[in-house]
């Protein structure tokens, strides 16, 4: 069985689960699932995690994300993207200069509205079910983050911008609002997400890849490893005599560790550490506690 992380570019026309439905059979393995879910149409990075490094799904780091997104002014769909029903035609007679200032005026921090084709529950239903029965219920705004959006060409009525986001934010409902802004409207005619997770698309691996990998047997030198994804943390490896401890997923104390990397300190803003027994093997993610001064195990990936 595979454990660790692939990035692989998911392409248009498939959605994130149908590629994790590929990748079992390609992998002949069930364990396995996916980070931050893409549009259908959408395309680029979508971080998978193989075996033990599904436990990683919620906690990967580095959550903003990064897109290039194709806007289309002058027409409003019921989807905020092509694929839906148009509302809605109008005449684009504004200016580059005038298109440039409304992207930079999202900038920062600000409350969105999420399309009513979207995952996300009101009183237990799925807003996109709700909308495919012809029902339009009232969402709240989420805050999200601009934290850089950067326009790479415009040939009215088209526009294409760079955009890094927190997670949680829609690009489509961004295209929306930017044509709002504008007085014409907009929806998003084309995405592709460029970096998530400190993964970048350059690097993806396609489904016909991955699938030549395995038959030349040479697909784990592409896969990354579930501590490297944490550089940043210190790293821990226990004195022989302790390694029963770590090897059964128990806490321990500054006198069971052998060495310990530079980086930590006892207020450590970053409380989480990289542990690994006397042989250098990975053990897991563990928290360090200020108040008991203890280890104690946050993510265990050792069988």
């Amino acid at each position: 069985m595979y454990d660790g992380i692939l990035n692989v570019y998911k392409e248009p026309g498939y959605t994130s689960f149908d590629v994790v439905a590929k990748l079992r059979g390609i992998l002949h393995q069930k364990k396995i699932g996916h980070t931050g879910t893409l549009d259908p149409q959408a395309e680029g990075v979508l971080v998978i995690c193989l075996g033990k490094a599904t436990k990683l799904c919620d906690i990967l780091p580095d959550h903003d994300k990064e897109y290039v997104a194709d806007l289309l002014l002058g027409v409003t769909t019921d989807t905020e993207d092509m694929t839906g029903t148009v509302l809605k035609r109008s005449a684009v007679t504004v200016t580059e200069e005038e298109v440039s200032r409304a992207l930079l005026s999202f900038l920062g921090s600000y409350e969105q509205i999420p399309p009513m084709y979207s995952a996300i529950k009101v009183n237990g239903r799925k807003l996109y079910e709700l909308a495919r029965e012809g029902t339009i219920v009232e969402r709240q705004p989420r805050p999200v983050t601009i934290y850089e959006l950067e326009m790479m060409n415009i040939q009215l009525p088209r526009v294409t911008f760079r955009i890094r986001c927190s997670r949680g934010t829609y690009i489509r409902s961004l295209c929306r609002d930017i044509g709002e802004r504008l007085g014409c409207g907009g929806c998003m005619e084309r995405l592709v997400r460029s970096r998530a997770c400190g993964f970048q698309a350059a690097d993806s691996l396609s489904l016909s890849d991955i699938e030549q990998f395995v038959q030349d047997g040479i697909l784990e030198q592409r896969i990354h490893t579930i501590d490297s994804l944490y550089p940043e943390y210190p790293k821990l490896r226990i004195d022989s005599r302790w390694d029963k401890l770590v090897h059964n997923g128990n806490k321990f104390r500054r006198e069971h560790i052998h060495t310990i990397t530079e980086g930590f300190q006892k207020d450590s803003e970053i409380p989480y550490v990289l542990v690994y027994d006397s042989g250098n093997t990975f053990v897991g993610i563990y928290q360090y506690q200020l108040k008991t001064q203890e280890f104690v195990p946050y993510k265990v990936f050792l069988s």
